[in-house]
């Protein structure tokens, strides 16, 4: 039997080997386009960041090899052009030579793959601008980055590539930009399990634009220009096109082949085509997704792998094996994190109609005594009956391990009520005697019992304080680090003396830092006659959701990395006093919170602040995100400084300096002496608008910290006077066009007479000198005063960040009250 093979790489180089271990006789020819037949397209990026540093490394197998060891007619350089179904025949291009010659077949196994997306649009061919597929791509940009040294690199697209070409190229050196048009990175997470990584690639100096597409590249004496949706132009040196895959069916269309999703080609159970003896593997397929049971498309190496190796089992036609459906598991390292999941998400679930339920744990890695413990932050899906729908996970260790265990249950048909069940590996170095599995396990079979009554973060802004108790059983210092608006305080060690201030007519929705305290209320609660729900995840998953909003730019500056061993930072060594004297030298202490479990990194810190003397150090090292996180939450609220954060391979390490010495007063941000000044603008007006504007820079004049919160229509002062082309629904549209765009639009509260009030009073206040709204509202962020749009305003209006001017924080009312707790002064205008 002679069996042609199109295309090598995972699906067409094990079809060959695996045809050859069954059946020593027949004749096997591969055809490969390019040049090499089997290489590590998934290390490419890897490569290119410097992690791997051979050339020869990236091939997996050479043609020498597979010619001499399997005995397999291998072609490189010859391209399949044509199919003749009838004659069964192939038309095959020497690529070398340019001759066309033709090969008869008895069985043909196309594994065409796939070829990267790139859009219609002005200069995506220029000099300097790339996709990643293969290894000659690999070597394209790698000798552009050698012979160019640029310093700039935008990456067009946030799956896997993007995502991994942009921490590749941060380690080569360079400042990259990393746009994507959804409004969140790595498609197969739910966004707030995405929001981990968003953060993540913030801390490691990428500039995450969200949300935001390209219209185009331009080229010019300074190099690249890709223009945004947003109406923005970012500079590069280099642009890499990660836009995602289209299969290559083109062979199988012009052969008359039955297409499937997206064009791709449609096989049954037995990889056979719609001519039985053509059989198709690999990224060009469409194939049955485990879970929903519908057709889709799964580009990766592991399912083209076995794929390929079963088309050869049917192809010899000596058994007919059926193929398994895919079930999308995936794994990425981002940094110093791993992201992984398997089966379907939660948006997929909504779009497929599949009913079903969710978890949020937040486990450390192993035993949290066992150093180097770090948490996991873990999502899993299940339906009415148990079954397990999906599973995603984020964390620095043991993420792979914890969803390899979970894609392997969901292949052989397993509940939650398995998880629980499960007798895991365990020692203190690798796991807790209770795995993260088994926790996922618990708490879903806590749900279907009723046992734990849960509600989520997206619906935290539809409970009414007026007929429900919203209730934080975290400790104080924990709830300095933040907690929900609106939820009160009782700590769960004092829950039993307190139930007679809670109304036993409502009921009580609980939350923690991370849902087990939150647990453990609402099971003393339900026992003592309360209906009682438990937010699943806690804060922490709350935290999670919700837009990303990327830091502003002195806060995403790269984390620096931690020392070997614990050591002062330059900005906490004793130096010269404001009048030149001496400053004594201050003691530092060094605190170990890797590994704990909230609250136990904020009270190690509470502990050892109260030994320490004012201006005493303390460096706190930890494996909990949300610390590094919201440690200066904490700072500000108690009167410390937070002095240095750093971050290396998921250790962050913070120095804290306590107290008001001179030292800190001319290094840190003081905490304000109660003297600062809040402002809510509300309205729309022009001449409450500069009111506001002159009050807020006097103040700054005298020192005052100062925040103004714009809220609804006070939102249209900070819009950008230019329109911004955004991707919106049509109520956003509607609701967002008819508003003013920007201070120049404004009108007066009074005395408008269609719109010559406004001109007129711009012409008083330029014949006065007093300076313009706009000019007033450059000099207030020049002299430091804090200007934050209300997410919530934001949202329901319709108007988006890359809206608004530049220099603008997003927040809700948690920000407002934070900064209102300080000031002796609070404004309504």
């Amino acid at each position: 039997m002679k069996i042609c093979i199109v295309g090598g790489v995972a699906g067409g180089a094990s079809a060959a080997t695996r045809l050859r271990r069954l059946d020593e006789k027949a004749e096997i020819v591969l055809f490969e386009k390019g040049e090499h037949i089997s290489y590590a397209n998934c290390g490419l990026p890897y490569y290119l960041g410097g992690t791997i540093r051979q050339r020869d490394s990236l091939i997996v197998t050479k043609p020498e090899l597979l010619c001499k060891r399997f005995r397999v007619d291998v072609r490189t350089r010859n391209e399949v052009i044509r199919i003749n179904r009838q004659e069964k025949k192939i038309v095959v291009r020497d690529l070398k030579s340019g001759t066309d010659y033709e090969e008869s077949y008895d069985k043909l196994i196309l594994s065409p793959g796939a070829g990267p997306k790139v859009p219609p649009l002005p200069g995506m061919h220029s000099d300097g601008v790339f996709t990643l597929r293969n290894v000659t791509d690999t070597y394209r940009i790698d000798d552009y980055l050698l012979e160019n040294t640029p310093k700039t690199a935008v990456v067009v697209g946030g799956g896997f590539i993007g995502v991994e070409m942009a921490e590749n190229l941060v380690d080569r050196g360079l400042s990259v930009t990393l746009v994507e048009y959804a409004d969140q990175v790595i498609a197969s997470l739910d966004p707030e399990m995405a929001n981990i990584l968003h953060r993540h690639l913030s801390e490691h100096g990428v500039n995450l634009m969200l949300g935001t597409g390209i219209t185009g590249i331009s080229r010019d004496s300074k190099g690249l220009h890709a223009g945004l949706t947003s109406g923005e132009e970012v500079d590069a040196g280099l642009v890499l096109l990660c836009m995602g895959v289209a299969p290559d069916s083109h062979l199988a269309k012009e052969a008359g082949l039955d297409l499937g999703v997206n064009g791709s080609i449609e096989v049954n159970e037995y990889y056979e085509t719609s001519d039985p003896d053509i059989y198709a593997v690999g990224d060009a397929i469409s194939v049955t997704h485990l879970v929903g049971q519908t057709k889709t498309l799964v580009p990766l190496a592991g399912p083209a792998n076995k794929q390929g190796r079963t088309a050869a089992e049917n192809a010899l036609m000596g058994r007919k094996v059926k193929g398994s459906p895919v079930q999308s598991s995936s794994v990425l390292k981002v940094f110093d994190l791993t992201a992984a999941s398997t089966g379907l998400n939660e948006k997929q679930l909504r779009q497929m109609g599949i009913p079903y339920k969710k978890t949020y744990v937040h486990p450390q890695s192993h035993a949290s005594y066992y150093p180097g413990a770090s948490p996991i932050s873990m999502k899993m899906l299940f339906g009415d009956d148990g079954r397990i729908l999906g599973a995603q996970a984020v964390g620095a260790k043991g993420v792979e391990k914890r969803i390899d265990v979970l894609a392997a249950v969901i292949r052989l048909g397993g509940t939650v009520y398995d998880l629980e069940q499960l007798e895991l590996c365990y020692a203190p170095p690798y796991s807790s005697a209770k795995d993260p599995v088994n926790m996922l396990g618990y708490t879903a079979v806590n749900i279907l019992n009723g046992d734990m009554p849960v509600f989520y973060a997206e619906e935290v802004s539809s409970l009414d304080p007026q007929t429900a108790t919203m209730l934080d059983v975290s400790t104080p210092d924990e709830i300095l680090m933040g907690t929900i608006p609106g939820f009160r305080s009782i700590p769960l060690d004092t829950l039993r003396e307190n139930l007679n201030r809670l109304d036993p007519e409502k009921p009580v929705y609980v939350t923690c830092r991370v849902g087990l305290r939150g647990y453990l209320a609402t099971r003393i609660l339900l026992q003592n006659g309360f209906r009682a729900y438990n937010l699943s995840g806690g804060y922490r998953t709350y935290s999670l959701t919700g837009p990303y909003t990327a830091p502003a730019p002195a806060e995403s500056q790269r984390l620096q990395s931690v020392p070997p061993h614990p050591a002062v930072p330059d900005a906490a060594k004793p130096n010269a006093g404001a009048a030149g004297n001496p400053v004594p030298p201050m003691k530092l202490l060094t605190v170990d919170a890797c590994g704990l479990q909230c609250p136990g990194p904020i009270m190690k810190v509470s502990e050892n602040m109260k030994a320490l003397k004012e201006g005493g150090q303390l460096c706190v090292q930890a494996t909990d995100p949300a610390f590094a996180s919201d440690i200066g939450v904490w700072c500000q609220r108690t009167g410390n400084c937070l002095i240095h954060t750093s971050c290396e391979k998921g250790i962050y390490q913070v120095v804290l300096q306590k107290g008001d010495t001179a030292l800190h007063a001319a290094q840190c941000d003081l905490p304000s002496a109660g003297n600062d000044k809040t402002m809510v603008i509300f309205s729309q007006d022009l001449d409450k608008a500069i009111a506001s504007f002159i009050i807020a820079n006097g103040a700054a004049a005298m020192d005052r910290r100062v925040t103004m919160f714009f809220t609804f229509w006070g939102l249209n002062i900070l819009r950008k006077p230019r329109k911004v082309s955004l991707k919106k629904t049509f109520m956003e549209k509607m609701f967002s066009g008819m508003m003013p765009r920007g201070s120049q639009k404004l009108k007066l509260s009074h005395m408008q007479m269609g719109g010559i009030g406004a001109r007129l009073i711009r012409k008083l206040m330029k014949d006065k000198n007093v300076a313009s709204l706009e000019e007033l509202i450059a000099s207030a962020q020049q002299n430091g005063v804090r200007i934050v749009a209300c997410q919530m305003s934001m949202d329901l209006m319709g108007i988006r960040k890359e809206e608004l001017i530049d220099g603008v924080e997003i927040g809700g009312v948690a920000t407002f009250l934070g900064a209102a707790e300080t000031s002796d002064t609070n404004l309504f205008i």
